[in-house]
């Protein structure tokens, strides 16, 4: 049998994200949250888009907990660049966000402050998105 040959570096792929969220998937702070329902990248500009909504909608009251860190380089060449030299520059940065996975939480203002806030932050995001709120919240 034919065996592939084997080279000194291993080449790094993108990957597929299976699965669900395994940590991040409980309110930690606030009172409400948003929740992912799918699998994507979200860029640290989408993540600033969304906190910039929430609080300018909350009139800066309560708190907000962003829950989510861009950490992963993504990589891009230049346009017009033959194949090969190595790999790209970063573009930017990413957190990786699995369904489950608590992105925003508020506290601090009524539930339906809370829930318009978070509507407006997940509008920006390219996730869909669940309202959730803690189990001991009264009204």
């Amino acid at each position: 049998m034919l065996q592939p040959k084997r080279t000194k570096y291993r080449k790094q792929q993108k990957g597929r994200m299976k699965g669900n969220a395994g940590r991040g998937t409980q309110l930690a702070n606030g009172t409400f949250g948003i929740k992912s329902l799918d699998s994507k990248f979200v860029t640290a500009r989408q993540i600033e888009a969304a906190r910039i909504a929430a609080t300018r909608y909350m009139k800066r009251e309560g708190s907000i907990w962003i829950m989510i860190f861009p950490d992963k380089p993504i990589t891009k060449k230049p346009l017009e660049v033959r194949m090969g030299k190595g790999k790209g520059a970063v573009e930017y940065y990413a957190a990786v966000v699995k369904p489950g996975r608590i992105m925003f939480e508020v506290s601090g203002v009524p539930m339906a402050t809370a829930k318009e806030a978070l509507r407006l932050a997940a509008q920006k995001l390219p996730v869909r998105t669940k309202f959730v709120m803690s189990r001991d919240y009264q009204e």
